[in-house]
C-alpha cells in the first residue's frame, strides 16, 4: 500500500512488539551524524504543523536528504539528529487481485492484518528533525531541510533559532 493511506492516526497506536511474529525491522539507519559540539551558531527545527503519522522509510528519506545537502560543506561542520521514532506498526489485509481470486480471499472476515511497517505518530508543533550549523552553513542547512520535507509528504515550517549572539567585527 501507498504512505498516503497510513498517514491518518485511526484508533489505539499498534506498538506491542512482543506479541507479534513477524515484525518488519525499522528502516532508519543514524538517529544522529555529524559533529556534537557547542560551537554551532543556528539551531534549525523541521516542524510538522499537522496530526499524522509518517512511515519509517520516508524519515529515513528525508533524513539521508537533508545530511547529503549538509555535508557538501564537510562532514563534520554541522550536528543533525532525528528527533522522532515509529513506534507504531502499520498492519495490511492483503488482497489478491486476479481472475479466480475470489475463491481464494476472505474478505473482511479476520481481516486482522500483517505486519507490513512502522510509522511514528507526530503533533502539530513537533520537531521532526533538528539540526546544529555555524553562520556560514546557514543557507544550505535551510536547503537540505526543504528537501527533507518534500520526501515526508506533509507540511513542515523550518525554525531557525540562534545559539550564541553574532558580534559584529567594528574596524578601526
Amino acid at each position: 500500500m501507498k504512505g498516503v493511506n497510513y498517514r491518518e492516526t485511526r484508533g489505539m497506536p499498534y506498538v506491542r512488539k512482543e506479541y507479534i511474529a513477524g515484525k518488519p525491522q525499522l528502516k532508519i539507519a543514524r538517529f544522529s551524524s555529524g559533529q556534537a559540539a557547542d560551537n554551532y551558531d543556528y539551531k534549525l527545527e523541521l516542524i510538522v504543523t499537522e496530526k499524522l503519522q509518517i512511515r519509517h522509510n520516508a524519515l529515513e528519506a528525508a533524513r539521508l536528504a537533508a545530511n547529503k545537502r549538509m555535508s557538501t560543506a564537510g562532514e563534520m561542520s554541522f550536528f543533525s539528529m532525528l528527533r522522532v521514532y515509529p513506534h507504531v506498526i502499520l498492519r495490511e489485509n492483503k488482497m489478491i487481485a486476479t481472475a479466480g481470486a475470489d475463491r481464494l480471499q476472505e474478505g473482511m472476515r479476520r481481516a486482522f492484518g500483517k505486519a507490513t511497517g512502522l510509522a511514528a505518530r507526530v503533533r502539530p508543533g513537533q520537531p521532526i528533525f533538528e539540526a546544529h550549523v555555524t553562520a556560514t552553513n546557514l543557507n544550505l542547512a535551510k536547503e537540505g531541510f526543504k528537501v527533507a520535507a518534500s520526501k515526508l509528504g506533509c507540511p513542515t515550517i523550518t525554525k531557525v533559532t540562534t545559539l550564541r549572539p553574532q558580534v559584529a567585527k567594528v574596524e578601526d
